[in-house]
């Protein structure tokens, strides 16, 4: 058996574990196992990749796997799960970025190849002799990788600057989170879109000219910054699944450039993960992709303010008060949103179910798709405080059994139990969500009545069968435990 048939076969087992190790990724008691598949599989790639290169400086190649190795661990033993969406759009754009740089060094290599073979040719020979250096796989592929992986690393890095929210220069703290809408945004949008294409066929036409690839690459960065800058921070998690998408299509490119089988498979792998991710979530909010990308979510023009909808209504309350709620609960559910990742109030939640389930309530967790920044944020940071993955329904489960609920605790979320959706005309209608306000007594806990990402005020706030425990989640929780201790 020759090593090219060794390294295929490896390549093979390699895909394998990637598939399933996605496999594994799809429920959470076997996330982990599928985890530590997909970087097994990893593992095989790189080792067989390693043993068949030619490579002359190993000690390279040595440094860059343990500096990379150690930042990448560093990273995601630091990183808070409020960040973990930042996180994956930081390593969408560095994976954007290889792909466009590897293309542009094999670039470079085929060009030296091509000055070496043509020299004293001329006319069809020279033509002959670089068309079999630059065939159209090849320069097809090195197009692709460039525009593709360019837009992922600037559009990347754009949107996980958004979702920080904030961004310091020299002192200044700059929020970034709102959509930036440039005068004929799309315009400007569609002619740079066109002349990155224009460029893109220079460099499948006239591969000997590499100053084409790069102006693509410039022109691409442009366009990944301006179609990112008008998305708001509520859609960018949709824009990082879709970037997230591009990246694997980037590297799949570079698979073609280089004709390394492990990574079209993987890049081909990711790509189609990430588009159907990007489509989950859009459905999960009842918007098209066009929507999400062209589109600003924010109040419609002639709507209700939040002080028609709030004022007067409002009813605040307080630990004691829910306390006493609970004394003649049977059945809790606890609907959790953005705000227990900003306060990291998982544990404490967990504390309260414990506490009521030792009193003969039932407690229950309704999980909206994209409650949080990422679809299965609220699973993982409630899996992380061990709570039973049993209690965590998701939202066609729940809703259909909410009017038997007695109460409805609400953490930090807004839009997704926002009954404005089911109002034709209203900016989230159709949009799918929770049905608390069909529960006897909700009570929302939030530190005011600020709106959710759509920016729209929510009537659930001031309904009659609602109470408003203005509060830090974590805070919310601790002291409702301290309460119900104390009533006994």
């Amino acid at each position: 058996m020759d090593q090219h048939t060794i390294q295929n076969l490896a390549y093979l087992l390699a895909a394998v574990l990637f598939i399933l190790g996605i496999k594994g990724l799809t429920h959470p008691r076997t996330a982990v196992r599928g985890n530590l598949t997909g970087s097994l599989g990893m593992l095989v790639a790189i080792v067989v990749t390693l043993c068949v290169a030619d490579i002359l400086a190993w000690w390279v190649i040595i440094a860059a796997l343990i500096i990379g190795a150690a930042v990448g661990m560093i990273f995601a033993l630091k990183v808070p799960m409020t960040g973990m969406p930042q996180m994956v759009a930081l390593f969408n754009g560095f994976g954007g970025w290889a792909s466009f740089l590897v293309a542009g060094a094999e670039l470079s290599i085929a060009l030296a190849a091509v000055a070496a073979a043509t020299e004293g040719l001329e006319g069809e020979a020279a033509q002959a002799a670089t068309n079999a250096i630059m065939n159209s796989q090849f320069v097809v592929a090195i197009a692709a990788s460039g525009l593709i992986g360019s837009v992922t690393l600037l559009g990347s890095l754009v949107a996980g600057i958004k979702l920080v929210e904030k961004f310091t220069f020299r002192g200044k703290k700059y929020w970034t989170s709102d959509p930036i809408l440039l005068p004929a945004r799309n315009l400007i949008n569609a002619g740079v879109a066109i002349l990155c294409i224009v460029l893109a066929v220079l460099v499948v036409t006239d591969p000997t000219t590499s100053l084409w690839y790069w102006l693509l690459i410039i022109c691409a960065a442009a366009l990944g910054v301006l179609i990112t800058i008008p998305i708001g921070g509520a859609d960018m998690p949709v824009v990082i699944a879709l970037l997230n998408s591009y990246s694997g299509l980037a590297a799949c490119a570079t698979g073609f450039v280089i004709n390394n089988n492990v990574l079209i498979v993987a890049g081909s792998l990711v790509g189609a993960s990430g588009l159907i991710l990007t489509s989950i979530m859009c459905k999960a909010m009842n918007r098209s992709l066009a929507n999400v990308m062209f589109a600003t979510l924010g109040p419609a023009a002639g709507g209700p303010s939040a002080d028609d909808v709030y004022e007067g209504k409002v009813k605040s309350t307080s630990a004691d008060e829910i306390a006493m709620l609970f004394d003649t609960a049977q059945r809790v559910v606890i609907v959790p949103g953005y705000g227990m990742a900003v306060s990291q109030a998982q544990h404490a939640v967990r504390d309260l179910a414990n506490l009521l389930e030792s009193k003969g309530i039932a407690v229950e967790f309704g999980i909206h798709p994209v409650a949080g920044r990422m679809p299965g944020h609220m699973n993982v940071l409630l899996a992380e405080a061990n709570i039973e993955y049993d209690k965590l329904l998701e939202m066609d489960q729940i809703n259909p059994t909410l009017e038997t609920v007695d109460v409805a605790l609400v953490i930090g979320a807004n839009d997704v139990v926002n009954p404005v959706a089911r109002e034709e005309g209203s900016p989230i209608s159709g949009m799918p969500i929770i049905d608390v306000d069909k529960c006897r007594t909700v009570v929302i806990i939030k530190r005011s009545l600020s709106p959710g990402f759509a920016g729209i005020p929510n009537p659930l706030f001031a309904a009659d069968n609602t109470l408003m425990f203005f509060n830090d989640g974590k805070k919310a929780f601790t002291e409702m435990i301290t309460a119900v201790k104390e009533a006994g």
